[in-house]
């Protein structure tokens, strides 16, 4: 195994969060831009738990209320995500289906079991492989990428289907709590430090700079 090598943590210095710099933790503030200094996010994982949770909590409802209600000829339609996704593949539209399943119960669901075993890892509840390690973490920045397309289609319905007296489309509460899905597992990615893992593999005594990037 090779010797790790030296942190910029063992020297007191860390990372401002805004701009970059490196400077002495001991300072207190970034010297550029006046950013508390921090070698880890303060309480990193007790808030990115809170955010899961909170997630977690408006997962359901964002799947059981209607996320759009459809007024046609005076006749009220309301859709949940399951319930449109089921009519669009009836109608023989399966890529807007599989678009609908994917972005609204497949991404938000792996990226909340993602980030709960990131956060089982960085405490020590699991030790896995350094490999495992990396791809995880680099799955989750994966889908972050994509959390916003089913509020993105709602959206575009909604303009394009405002049809006067004949039909209008009006987003549900399924999309307000879906949405706060969305904006939460954001945050809760956000609010994660990594760099506890890599703290866990070298109390493991793991060389974190062995590990190799997914694309690698």
């Amino acid at each position: 195994m090779s010797t790790p090598l030296p942190r910029a943590a063992n020297w007191g210095l860390a990372g401002c969060h805004t701009c970059g710099k490196v400077a002495p933790v001991a300072r207190g503030k970034c010297p550029r831009c006046g950013t508390p200094l921090h070698l880890r996010k303060p309480h990193s994982i007790q808030r990115t738990v809170a955010l899961m949770l909170a997630a977690t909590a408006l997962y359901i409802p964002a799947h059981l209320l209607p996320i759009m209600t459809v007024v046609e000829m005076g006749e009220v339609t309301e859709n949940t995500i399951m319930g449109g996704m089921r009519t669009f593949w009836r109608q023989g539209a399966y890529p807007i289906a599989l678009v609908i399943f994917t972005a609204s119960i497949l991404i938000p669901l792996l990226k909340i079991i993602a980030l709960t075993w990131l956060c089982l890892a960085a405490t020590g509840k699991l030790n896995p492989s350094p490999g495992m390690l990396g791809k995880i973490y680099w799955f989750t920045e994966l889908l972050g990428r994509w959390s916003m397309i089913d509020i993105f289609v709602v959206g575009i319905l909604v303009a394009l289907c405002q049809l006067g007296n004949y039909m209008t489309i009006t987003p549900g509460p399924g999309a307000l709590a879906f949405a706060g899905v969305v904006v939460l597992t954001m945050f809760a990615a956000m609010t994660f430090d990594p760099r506890l893992l890599w703290d866990r593999l070298e109390i493991l005594h793991i060389d974190p700079s062995t590990l190799k990037h997914p694309d690698t």
